[in-house]
């Protein structure tokens, strides 16, 4: 039987994409902290910071990048990319670092409380 998708892209039961769907813009915005990326640029980056825990398809990856260029956590412009083809390449905005200090805090917090809750008796 196929794993159903979800509106995202990702695969139900699917455990390298069941937590995509709620840090996907941190893990992008993440990505982008040591400079400008493309599309394919950027799922790779994330693979690698993530050990390959997560692996972003661009059914997930472009609404993504869209939204957050919509926020203005990004923004992004036409360049030629390292194989010389045209692709669009993303950059964190300040107000894009803003958003990753916060959600990176948050993350803190709740990875903080689920581990004190599977530590407890």
């Amino acid at each position: 039987m196929a794993a159903r998708q979800d509106p995202e892209g990702a695969k139900s039961g699917d455990p390298k994409s069941d937590l995509v769907r709620g840090t996907l813009e941190m893990l992008i915005l993440k990505a982008l902290v040591p400079g400008p990326l493309h599309g394919l640029g950027v799922a790779r980056r994330i693979a690698q910071i993530t050990r390959g825990a997560f692996d972003v398809g661009p059914g997930s990856l472009f609404p993504a990048l869209h939204r957050m260029e919509g926020e203005a956590w990004l923004t992004s412009a036409w360049s030629e990319s390292e194989n010389r083809r045209r692709a669009r390449f993303y950059t964190l905005t300040k107000s894009g670092r803003r958003q990753l200090e916060r959600e990176s805090e948050r993350w803190g917090r709740v990875s903080l409380a689920i581990a004190r809750a599977l530590e407890a008796t």
